[in-house]
């Protein structure tokens, strides 16, 4: 199926080449003295030539004279060959590193439903894959379509100075080049712009497999990811086949038809040679021969670039695609400089799809200071609560403040910078273990990281580690174990000691010994500091000063555990699943 690439894609990768404007000037400059050069050359042969045929004295004298004048012009078309390559090298690299950054720096003002919306390796893919095939098809093709129409138009000028009737005849049989290219590169566009989306599906899936290899193990599901593999690499290899097929046949069809067009000079000009009385020498028919040769190649070239560009214009449409994606809702003005841990929460309605409710008429008024439990089944809402207190999502209605300014209002790094996390999914990042307890304070001394450490019991097996606190780990804690990992992030809370916390099952992966441990220090922590704690066992909240129990979006009850359990409800029903 024909297509085409978006409305403006084009104007959108002259407009980044266009930073360069020097450099394009002097590349464009340069190949079109490289073709002026290239193309005064035959001109010179057809003298020697005709010098050779006249049999005059000097007629060595003439050949002499070309031969030093044309090694003149090929040291100077090489030069500025080299010239044009070099500069346009830069362009390129330039061009694509600022795309590169652009897009790096949008990933960090895209909102968390787009991220979440589209798999980690597709994004990858636009960034290196995409951007790599845009260099190379449309940025280096764009400058051999330059120079193939300037050597078009220049070898019609050297031609109709010496025969306009068979330049004529070379016109009237161009567009049947012109219109096989275009036949079958308007077809390519589709195929490339399928085997772009089909490249960034694999990568999506490598990349998923790779990063949880272990549990695809764990649940022996190799075999099902080995056929969605095989699947998409049947489906990449159909549509890679024919993109290339298409646009492979382009280079033969425009050879076969100016081969016609030579055939017709050659034939023109061998004619005239011998009825033009002398008009029309064997020189200049030499010259003509050789520039219908070099008046066919840049058709062939032209036709090759149509094809790389259509694939060039499918990989910059997807990279604009990102670019083009909404930002995150525009960020507050207020910062406070201390923050009480007062929240309101105000008929508050959300749900990622706006077709299927989650969240609606949320309503809590948390005191500063205060212990508030969330619990309920899975997907009643208890993450995108965290995420809306977070403002990782806006509210789609109703309001949520923090000391009576509504979150909307702040500065994101305030409103975050007042809460500290623990979640079940760890978040650390390669370095040392001091980079990653001190990435929320990043001035603090050894003493206080080893203090906080001691206090969420991870010295123990901090000072165990081969370098302490400079041992390096991966990504994600490389070799560390989970409740290693889970420690590591508890002692990075207990080193900031935020005003509000988050804890979603924040010892979910520590043995129960430490856990007991840990819950004194964050009985302790918690002192004084509005906490939220989404629990899924019910025995960790037994002593929160409220718990809201939620299902379907909403509050369905709240209370202390002793006020819930006598109103015998969904509470009560929760707690005896996991106690009968």
């Amino acid at each position: 199926m024909k297509q085409k690439a978006p409305s403006g894609t084009l104007k959108r990768c002259l407009k980044a080449v266009s930073q360069y404007k020097l450099l394009v000037a002097l590349s464009l400059l340069f190949a079109a003295a490289e073709v002026f050069f290239t193309l005064y050359t035959p001109l010179l042969f057809g003298q020697a030539i005709d010098g050779i045929v006249a049999a005059v004295k000097d007629g060595m004298d003439v050949i002499d004279a070309t031969l030093l004048r044309t090694a003149g012009l090929t040291a100077l078309c090489a030069v500025a060959s080299w010239l044009t390559a070099s500069l346009n090298n830069r362009m390129t690299c330039r061009t694509v590193q600022k795309l590169r950054d652009d897009l790096y720096g949008k990933l960090n003002t895209l909102p968390l439903a787009y991220l979440d919306s589209h798999p980690t390796g597709e994004t990858v893919s636009r960034m290196s894959a995409d951007l790599d095939r845009f260099a190379d098809g449309l940025l280096m093709g764009a400058t051999q379509l330059f120079s193939g129409v300037l050597t078009i138009v220049g070898t019609l000028i050297f031609m109709l100075r010496m025969s306009p009737l068979i330049t004529a005849a070379v016109v009237v049989l161009t567009p049947l080049s012109l219109f096989a290219a275009k036949l079958i590169a308007g077809r390519t566009y589709g195929f490339f712009r399928d085997q772009s989306s089909v490249r960034a599906d694999q990568t999506a899936l490598l990349n998923e497999t790779a990063g949880n290899l272990k549990t695809l193990r764990a649940f022996h599901r190799q075999g099902n990811y080995l056929q969605k593999f095989d699947a998409l690499n049947d489906s990449l290899k159909a549509v890679s086949l024919k993109a290339i097929f298409w646009s492979s046949i382009t280079n033969p069809v425009t050879r076969f038809v100016n081969s016609l067009v030579y055939a017709a000079v050659a034939f023109a000009g061998a004619f005239a040679a011998i009825t033009s009385g002398g008009a029309f020498t064997v020189g200049m028919l030499t010259a003509m021969l050789s520039y219908a040769d070099k008046y066919t190649k840049p058709f062939n070239e032209i036709s090759g670039v149509a094809a790389e560009l259509q694939n060039a214009l499918a990989c910059a449409a997807k990279v604009f695609e990102v670019l083009d994606a909404a930002d995150e809702a525009p960020d507050g003005a207020l910062e406070p400089e201390t923050i009480a841990g007062n929240v309101e929460i105000s008929e508050v309605c959300f749900s990622y799809d706006k077709s299927k409710k989650l969240i609606e008429d949320f309503n809590l008024s948390v005191k500063p200071g205060q212990k508030i439990a969330i619990v309920g089944p899975t997907g009643c809402g208890k993450t995108t609560f965290i995420n809306l207190l977070m403002r990782f999502y806006d509210v789609d209605k109703g309001t949520i403040a923090v000391d009576g300014v509504e979150i909307r209002r702040m500065k994101r790094r305030a409103l975050r910078a007042g809460y500290g996390m623990v979640l079940q999914e760890t978040w650390l990042n390669p370095g040392t273990v001091r980079e990653n307890i001190a990435f929320g304070k990043p001035d603090a001394t050894e003493e206080e990281i080893v203090a906080a450490a001691k206090r969420a019991h991870a010295w123990s097996f901090i000072k165990r580690l081969p370098e302490g606190l400079d041992t390096v780990i991966g990504e994600d804690g490389g070799s560390l174990s989970e409740g290693q990992k889970q420690l590591l992030c508890i002692t990075r809370v207990m080193l900031c000691l935020p005003p509000m916390l988050i804890l979603d099952e924040a010892t979910s992966s520590i043995d129960t010994r430490t856990e007991l441990r840990i819950q004194k220090a964050f009985d302790e922590m918690m002192t004084g500091r509005t906490s939220f704690i989404v629990a899924h066992r019910l025995s960790t909240v037994l002593g929160a000063d409220r718990i809201l129990v939620m299902d379907k979006g909403r509050i369905v009850e709240q209370g202390t555990h002793e006020e819930l359990l006598a109103k015998n409800g969904f509470y009560t029903k929760l707690f005896n699943s996991q106690f009968a």
